[in-house]
């Protein structure tokens, strides 16, 4: 059964004054049952001898805000992505990193290359210190703004 037909059934019931309802098409069976013990907003599937059971949303609630999850700031100077693009963290395939974790850096001196519209774009270090953290992947997409390095 396709998962439009399945979602219009599930607010139908949910809309309504139906408890129960029961829709064969083919060989699936479907079972959609309203109830007050399932929490608002979830669906439960059950699967009984080749039929599926769904629970429909109780009607009337006010929605629950989702909190968002803050990521510890990381301690020492970021060096974040100055553009979008694919980060690397050597010059080559094969080719050695620029930085590793624990490499002393001095300013200037070259972290990695992002990629952007075919141009290669070395990100060199605008502090001097040791290279902690690399939060990034070789070869992994980045954003604008992104955290690429934590220099300590």
């Amino acid at each position: 059964m396709d998962l439009r037909k399945l979602k219009t059934l599930i607010d139908l019931v949910a809309e309504s004054d139906i408890a129960e309802l029961e829709v064969t098409e083919g060989e699936s069976k479907v079972r959609i049952v309203k109830s007050s013990a399932v929490g608002q907003g979830q669906m439960m599937m059950m699967p009984q001898q080749g039929v599926q059971q769904f629970a429909a949303p109780a009607p009337a609630a006010a929605p629950v805000a989702a909190v968002p999850v803050v990521a510890p700031e990381p301690t020492g100077h970021v060096v974040k992505s100055p553009m979008v693009g694919t980060f690397y963290r050597s010059s080559a395939p094969g080719a050695a990193a620029f930085v590793e974790v624990g490499s002393n850096i001095k300013e200037g001196e070259t972290l990695c290359i992002i990629e952007a519209m075919k141009l290669l774009n070395e990100i060199d270090a605008d502090v001097s210190g040791v290279v902690t953290k690399i939060l990034v992947e070789n070869g992994q997409p980045v954003e604008f703004g992104q955290p690429l390095f934590v220099i300590g």
